[in-house]
């Protein structure tokens, strides 16, 4: 018996092409070196990774491990068309519209961070029809990274039903469960060409240990075609080897790793610093006053001005970055 659609006298169906199909999967997995090998190098060759039109996934979430030094290395490398999802969106998706680089944000919340609100920049470029932002709920982006590390076309949930999300969704598609005849929704697999994802640690061959929560990470590095690791430090695989429950992501599914101290910043990286808040505010203050020219000052101060990331952290201080330190590693400092 075919199954059920909620509306048969009227399916409303996605377009064709919007999820690779298996044979698609399998040749591109088979075409990947999943072998143990030194896979590290400069954050400036981890850029060629990514080409213009690319999807790009987005690891950690708000801002949590934000891979904030592989953003600036795009935008310096000036590239285009990206379309980039992440499970939240914080000020890291500000600066992808408010360079250029990037014309579609898929996500489930973008803000400049719990305590600003609303981006303005985000608005700018939406309301104005620069840009294209795709709202889903946390539950659907999370399953569309599972379903993408499944290997799936689709996973089906219930938590948008009876939302106006749902309404501004035509990839979805609701169905009556062949088992309990209950309605159910499915939702489209997330395939990215790459993925950009900080860890506190990781080996040369790219075996990288999480601390704290997780978010998406271990899906969106199994879904994506090719994943960039940007890491506090790299270790021996001895150390990885001392605590191996530790290691979320595995070496066959990592083609780069960049040992770059501070690579979320200004965001936070657990257990390691906490975000630079007078940077953030300051931050904040520039570009809400004027989210076109006071994005573009700030590109100009702390992207394309430093010649190097190490120039990048010395803008905003070392004060800054010791005190985020400290608040990272000390409950007495937070």
């Amino acid at each position: 018996m075919p199954l059920d659609v909620a509306h048969p006298s009227a399916p409303q169906y996605p377009p064709e092409g919007l999820v690779p199909s298996y044979a698609q999967l399998r040749t591109e997995l088979a075409s990947r070196d999943r072998s143990l090998r030194r896979k590290v190098m400069s954050l400036e060759d981890a850029t060629a990774l990514v080409n213009d039109g690319d999807t790009v996934g987005i690891g950690g979430s708000t801002m949590s491990r934000t891979p904030m030094g592989m953003i600036w290395a795009l935008i310096r490398a000036r590239k285009s068309r990206l379309s980039c999802v992440r499970s939240i969106v914080s000020s890291d998706g500000d600066l992808l519209f408010g360079s250029g680089i990037c014309d579609r944000i898929t996500t489930s919340w973008f803000s400049q961070g719990i305590l600003w609100g609303v981006s303005k920049v985000m608005r700018h470029h939406v309301e104005t029809g620069a840009t294209v932002y795709d709202e889903w709920s946390h539950m659907a982006i999370g399953m569309r990274f599972r379903a993408g590390a499944m290997g799936l076309p689709f996973l089906p949930i219930r938590s948008m039903l009876g939302s106006d999300v749902v309404r501004q969704r035509p990839e979805t598609i609701e169905m009556i469960c062949p088992y309990t005849r209950e309605k159910l929704l499915l939702v489209p697999a997330l395939y990215p060409d790459v993925a950009l994802i900080h860890v506190q640690r990781c080996d040369e061959f790219g075996n990288a240990q999480i601390d704290g929560l997780p978010f998406m990470d271990i899906d969106l590095a199994m879904a994506a075609n090719r994943v960039i690791l940007t890491t506090e430090r790299i270790v021996s695989n001895d150390q990885i080897r001392r605590a191996p429950d530790h290691t979320k992501i595995p070496f066959f599914a990592v083609d780069a790793v960049v040992e770059l101290p501070y690579g979320c910043a200004p965001h936070e990286c657990s257990g390691v610093y906490e975000p630079m808040m007078r940077h953030m505010e300051s931050y904040v203050a520039q570009v809400n006053a004027n989210p076109v020219d006071g994005m573009r000052e700030y590109l100009e101060q702390f992207v394309f001005g430093p010649a190097s990331w190490s120039e990048f952290l010395a803008g905003i201080g070392v004060e800054e970055l010791i005190r985020a330190a400290r608040a990272g590693r000390s409950i007495d400092d937070a």
